[in-house]
């Protein structure tokens, strides 16, 4: 099994059923993994229909959002953003209205419910792991380490100003929706922080010292 798909592996028999898990690789190859295993995405995979033509032949795509047949008639109404997440801080464990998919820059991690198992996945996130989570999921998101996390997300259907962009246990309860809310309280009861390891600090300095010598002079 080659580099990186074994780590992913493991981890994909533990994800919650609608969850994909991706990591892009440093040396340009794009891993993805789900209930069913995992897999490297390219045009030997043969999963087939997961790549599409992207514009000239040897080129790929993979949407992650929308579709080929996106348009203004036919609007893929998603919203895509940067977010910056204070240090050993973590968000109020929520649920989004629509799909929502987050690619961490650093290390996180994310708590997820998995409601066929009822109980709560934690997923460690390092560098280039991209996380597709399923409308509704009940998670929580976290930064394990001691400065600023970024973070790109994408959202289908709501910005956050809408009231269905991030429904908390509180919010849920207001609703009276009893299963979504204690869900989301057993999220909060078994949220952690989590720390980041020996092994991702030196990472992180390898990967500092890789962008000083990367930036043009």
């Amino acid at each position: 099994m080659r580099s990186g798909l074994r780590a992913l592996e493991r981890l994909a028999g533990r994800l919650p059923s609608g969850v994909d898990l991706y990591q892009l690789r440093p040396d340009g190859r794009v891993l993805l993994a789900d209930r069913q295993g995992a897999r490297e995405l390219g045009p030997q995979d043969p999963g087939g229909g997961e790549l599409l033509r992207f514009i000239d032949d040897g080129q790929f795509a993979h949407y992650l959002v929308g579709d080929a047949k996106t348009s203004p008639e036919r609007p893929s109404n998603a919203t895509y953003k940067l977010g910056i997440v204070g240090p050993r801080s973590a968000f109020t464990p929520h649920a989004h209205g629509g799909e929502h998919l987050v690619l961490s820059l650093g290390h996180a991690s994310c708590g997820l419910y998995d409601a066929e198992r009822r109980r709560v996945v934690d997923l460690p996130l390092a560098p280039g792991l991209l996380v597709r989570i399923p409308e509704l999921m009940p998670h929580s998101f976290a930064n394990r380490g001691t400065g600023p996390l970024n973070i790109l997300a994408a959202n289908t259907g709501f910005g956050i100003d809408h009231e269905d962009y991030a429904i908390t246990a509180a919010e849920a309860e207001r609703r009276s929706d009893t299963e979504l809310a204690a869900q989301l309280r057993e999220v909060e009861r078994t949220q952690r922080l989590g720390t980041v390891t020996a092994g991702e600090r030196l990472a992180a300095r390898l990967r500092r010292l890789a962008t000083a010598l990367e930036v043009p002079r």
